[in-house]
């Protein structure tokens, strides 16, 4: 797609991958961008996965004909970016790969690749004719290597995974906010949420550039929207949140699941928001983008080989190792015999920084509303929701 005269878009829309890095839900497919600059010289932006070489190549061919592509810079590593680098190598055999330092031993590991390697550094420039590429290191956002590319005459950011989304464009490839906001949040909780504090050093960089464009490997290209994009990232990175409840459970024989149930109706009565997810059915991504969305989290377990029961155990530790701060929890969960997970829920918890609004519910045996009173918890989840503790 023809972006201006100067940028050309590849966009690969997906819909074959059902789980992106092999973890993550794909239900409405996910994009792969690639750009081209197009001056004097030819600066190739990123590359794509292998599954695609015939469609991305041609797409170049019907860009730029028979002109050559001088530079290839790879901003990323990973290889749904730059699986297609020997091929492309093989087809434009003069081409100069353009890239940082820790760039380099990958492009080995991966690629065999060590000559024709143009290594730059922060604030480097790469003159193509009457443009020139400006290369900014944002390292651990969300690998060691990765950079993003400033044209300055276009007012466009390459930005390579930041600013992603989950979620294929097919043809709607402009600021679409609201169609691709809650894609952007699951993507950013999965792929690069550990990273709060190298992407807030990224923004820092960003923020003085008069961004006009943003132009990201996953998505949409933004123009129009782009304070609420970058707004996005800025709440996101310093784990801010909205007042609401991302209620998770796992539930066995569907006794923990009932109280879950429960605190979701009785939070409904008061009009608070939440988010209901069963771990036991449902891709974990969903549940790490409510918990970066809301507030409040509360999750349910039952007791299993006296040890949380491991889709939810699987939760709270991917919570904890993406480093999402500034959260009050609560614990609930059923046992038949001998309870324990309610306590350790709220010792991982605790451990992490995490406020405890209670001290949690445990039931023996079946659920009852008598036995589990979801009404009180919902009215002291609803009091501490308005004092904006």
């Amino acid at each position: 797609m023809k972006i201006n005269e100067r940028i050309r878009q590849i966009a690969i829309n997906d819909h074959e991958t059902e789980r992106f890095e092999g973890l993550w839900d794909l239900p409405y497919g996910v994009g792969y961008n690639s750009y081209l600059v197009v001056d004097k010289k030819i600066a190739l932006i990123d590359t794509a996965g292998t599954a695609y070489s015939d469609l991305f190549f041609s797409w170049i061919k019907e860009e730029i004909g028979d002109r050559n592509i001088d530079y290839l810079v790879v901003n990323h590593m990973e290889p749904d970016h730059s699986a297609l680098i020997a091929q492309l190598k093989e087809k434009y055999p003069d081409v100069i790969i353009v890239t940082n330092a820790k760039a380099v031993p990958m492009l080995a590991g991966y690629h065999g690749i060590t000559d024709n390697i143009q290594v730059v550094k922060e604030n480097d420039v790469l003159a193509l004719g009457q443009c020139t590429l400006q290369f900014i290191m944002t390292p651990m956002v969300h690998w060691p290597e990765t950079m993003m590319t400033w044209l300055e005459e276009e007012k466009t950011l390459f930005s390579a995974d930041a600013f992603g989304s989950f979620m294929a464009t097919d043809g709607d490839t402009k600021d679409n906010f609201e169609k691709f906001e809650m894609e952007m949040i699951r993507y950013y909780a999965c792929i690069v949420g550990k990273y709060g504090l190298t992407v807030q050093n990224a923004l820092k960089k960003a923020a003085p550039l008069p961004i006009g464009r943003i132009c990201s490997t996953h998505g949409s290209v933004w123009e129009k929207r782009i304070p609420e994009v970058l707004h996005l990232y800025q709440k996101l990175s310093t784990y801010s949140s909205e007042k609401g409840v991302c209620i998770v459970f796992g539930s066995m024989y569907g006794n923990t699941a009932k109280a879950a149930q429960s605190l979701a109706a009785e939070l409904e009565k008061l009009g608070i928001r939440y988010a209901l997810h069963d771990l036991s059915k449902e891709n974990l991504s969903y549940a790490y983008r409510d918990a970066f969305r809301f507030s409040h989290i509360a999750a349910g377990s039952p007791t299993y080989n006296n040890d949380i029961f491991p889709p939810v155990r699987t939760f709270m530790h991917g919570l904890i190792s993406r480093q999402v701060k500034n959260r009050k929890f609560f614990a609930f969960g059923s046992c038949t015999w001998a309870g324990g997970s309610v306590k350790m829920l709220n010792e991982m918890a605790a451990d992490h920084g995490f406020g405890l609004i209670h001290d949690g519910l445990g039931f023996q045996q079946a659920y009852s509303p008598e036995k589990c009173d979801m009404k009180t918890v919902a009215a002291l989840l609803a009091e501490d929701l308005k004092q904006g503790k």
